[in-house]
């Protein structure tokens, strides 16, 4: 008897992964499929901010941002390891919004999303504060401060993966939905597994529901595959974002008003940096290929030199990257005013096997967006035996599984147990796995039990403990997404992890844990 999935999802980015995880929650019995590595389109390439979006108040974007603004702490509860609150300093400047506007946004801000632990917005006098030292010249003497939080995106989709996988969900990475078509009341799903870029063995799934939530491909996937695709339209956007040395000293990040209107951030980056971001304009061509342009990089460059005492150049960007951010089209004329809210389109026909297609979205109401994804499928899925909904509000997500006032000691308590770590390493592995950063340390009695070191703090142990529990094969899996380490290794520490890594893999028998439970019995 062929094994009938409730729930195929396809798509390892923030939507697919937060559906996963709380329909599995629920007892629903769900496959992921990911053509390529969790994280690795649109959900790794963002701004990396759980925010309310200050700026979508002036498109009345009111439900969004309320919706947005709740989710803040919600989210910083289950995974204080990962998201952190920033505080934000938006200066009066000359010929851009009125005081008053911004006055009114930020009451707004403050009192509509029910802030109970972020401290609220003040005033500034950027003459006196610090805040207003390393700003150039005529930019502004007035200035306000307001909260919201920064997150490592790529890990929280992978920590949703996780979790999902820990209570019973089987997550296929680097297996592609080659095939698609409807069989009455359920699917039949063709997967085939790719193996660096080879196209290996397909087999065929059945399951009650799918869900296409692709991204950037939403659009077209399914209808590639001849099974239809949704009736609404995406619209891509493209938004690019570069990284710098440090601009500053202080912990705080900024929100600029360029002269064009548009909203520029400068956020404080894993220690040595400033991330600056970010550009918005309609993407026409493969979501795949999308690259900073040298445009946008000039474009960046100059919004924020004409802003800080310290210029930025197009010679001092250390790393660059973009995203194609697959929106509704609602008609609106510029990109920037193109929604960000997120539209779930169901078809069903004549009571055939329900698509959910996921348009839209962010990062901040991805666990929202997954509760209106299981809402609209109740007429057609059994009645769950596992958690209510609204129950991911509550549950931590993997190495959160402790308060945010324990996060804070939590690099102190490493080291009080490992004392060999250096106070830099430790803070590192907190803020990275939280408290399952214990079990990548294990028995590790001095620094040479946790094997070879590949540069920038990586050791051996950690890089099997992704391949193991975090479905990490490659060299930038775990640079660029697991970790930002790719910002802190030398081109020939990078290239031997890469080696390492492919000689392991060669080690490891299918069916092994890094192969995946659901890839060994699926014979992928």
């Amino acid at each position: 008897m062929p094994v009938v999935y409730d729930l195929v999802v396809i798509g390892g980015g923030i939507n697919g992964c937060g559906i996963a995880r709380d329909a599995t929650g629920r007892g629903l019995k769900v496959l992921l499929c990911e053509m390529n590595d969790l994280a690795s389109g649109t959900s790794s390439w963002s701004t990396k901010l759980i925010h309310g979006g200050l700026r979508y108040l002036e498109h009345y974007e009111f439900r969004l941002v309320r919706e947005a603004l709740m989710e803040r702490e919600v989210l910083w509860k289950i995974a204080p390891h990962i998201i952190r609150p920033l505080r934000f300093v938006l200066p009066h400047q000359t010929n851009a919004r009125p005081a008053w506007l911004l006055r009114l946004g930020l009451f707004l801000y403050d009192n509509i999303g029910g802030r109970k632990l972020l401290p609220g917005t003040r005033t500034l006098d950027l003459r006196r504060d610090s805040a207003g030292r390393v700003l150039a010249a005529g930019v502004a003497t007035k200035g306000f401060e307001y909260s919201d939080c920064s997150v490592d995106d790529a890990r929280l989709v992978v920590l949703n993966a996780r979790d999902a996988a820990n209570r019973g969900a089987e997550i296929l990475t680097r297996s592609a939905v080659v095939g698609a078509s409807r069989s009455g009341d359920h699917w039949n799903v063709d997967i085939q597994h790719r193996e660096d870029g080879a196209a290996g063995p397909t087999k065929t799934v059945h399951a009650k529901t799918l869900i296409n939530a692709t991204g950037p491909w939403v659009g077209s996937v399914l209808g590639d595959l001849a099974c239809g695709g949704p009736k609404a339209k995406v619209r891509l956007v493209q938004g690019s974002h570069i990284v710098v040395p440090r601009l500053y000293e202080h912990d705080r990040a900024y929100m600029l008003q360029n002269h064009d209107g548009r909203i520029i951030f400068t956020i404080p980056y894993e220690d040595k940096f400033t991330l600056i971001g970010t550009t918005d304009h309609d993407y026409t061509g493969d979501p795949s290929k999308v690259k900073a342009t040298d445009a946008e990089i000039r474009y960046l460059c100059d919004a924020v030199s004409g802003c800080f005492v310290k210029p930025v150049t197009r010679e001092s960007v250390v790393w660059s990257y973009s995203g194609v951010r697959p929106l509704y089209d609602d008609g609106a004329t510029a990109a920037q005013e193109a929604t960000r809210d997120y539209v779930v389109e169901l078809d069903a026909p004549n009571g055939a096997a329900p698509l959910l297609s996921i348009f839209g979205g962010k990062i901040t109401t991805y666990r929202r967006l997954a509760e209106a994804a299981l809402q609209h499928l109740e007429p057609y899925l059994p009645v769950a035996a596992g958690l209510d909904a609204g129950w991911t509000a509550h549950a931590p997500l993997p190495g959160g599984d402790h308060s945010i006032e324990a996060q804070a000691g939590l690099a102190d308590a490493l080291i009080k147990d490992w004392p060999f770590l250096s106070p830099m390493e430790a803070q590192r592995l907190a803020g990275t796995y939280g408290t399952n950063a214990r079990d990548i340390l294990g028995g590790a009695r001095e620094r040479h039990d946790l094997g070879f070191a590949f540069g920038a703090g990586l050791s051996e142990r950690e890089v099997v403990y992704l391949f193991n529990n975090e479905w990490a094969q490659t060299g930038d899996d775990i640079l660029w997404r697991r970790t930002k380490l790719g910002l802190h290794m030398t081109r020939n520490e990078a290239a031997g992890l890469a080696t390492w890594l492919e000689d392991y893999r060669k080690t490891q028998a299918p069916g092994s844990a890094s192969s995946t439970t659901a890839a060994a019995r699926l014979g992928l």
